[in-house]
């Protein structure tokens, strides 16, 4: 299991990274707006999909620049757990997902949310990231760009058909990886957890 590095390397509060995160978390209540309100989903997936290279970039420049912060360490997650939560529900509200896939991706968020909350009573504020849970939460966050863009398909075989086997080829992958990543950050917190306590 590949580990990124996760270290703290600043105590600065206005970074790139961490404004890249905030603006990530302030994208998803218009996000909400966007698909539920007016059903504008051209520009919801245009917000989507610059949520998912922010994603990319924030966690990329943290690192190339030493702005590792705990901030950011609390931040991109937390954008990342809103704008999946938003997604899954607008989408199942819309009738684009079922709605057992929003309890499937909410509860596996659940389990993991106790674990950590254990987890805060030894002092320890997080588990280190590693690529399974960066790539399952790329391929969730790309996917659903793609189910929203097929939501549009007719009865012919078309490009907005083509974008609903490619979301769900997404939405499948990204779920057992979320899970699988899941698992291993439950495996992780068991570990610390019998250890003794200093």
């Amino acid at each position: 299991m590949e580990v990124q590095a996760t270290e703290v390397q600043t105590d600065r509060v206005l970074t790139i990274p961490n404004l890249l995160s905030f603006a990530r978390v302030l994208g998803v209540p218009l996000f909400l707006w966007l698909i539920l309100g007016p059903h504008d989903d051209g520009w919801a997936i245009v917000l989507l999909t610059i949520s998912g290279i922010t994603d990319y970039l924030d966690g990329k420049i943290a690192r190339a620049t030493g702005q590792i912060s705990r901030l950011g360490q609390l931040l991109d997650p937390l954008a990342d757990r809103l704008y999946i939560a938003a997604t899954l529900v607008g989408l199942a509200i819309r009738g684009i997902i079922p709605w057992w896939l929003v309890a499937l991706l909410l509860v596996r968020d659940l389990i993991l949310g106790l674990a950590l909350t254990m987890l805060k009573r030894r002092g320890i504020t997080g588990l280190p990231v590693h690529f399974l849970g960066k790539a399952a939460t790329f391929n969730l966050l790309w996917g659903f760009p793609f189910l929203l863009l097929g939501d549009a398909a007719v009865d012919a075989f078309t490009a907005a058909d083509v974008a609903r086997i490619i979301g769900w080829a997404f939405v499948i992958w990204g779920t057992a990886l979320y899970w699988w990543a899941g698992l291993l950050y439950l495996e992780q917190a068991r570990r610390i957890l019998r250890e003794p306590s200093s």
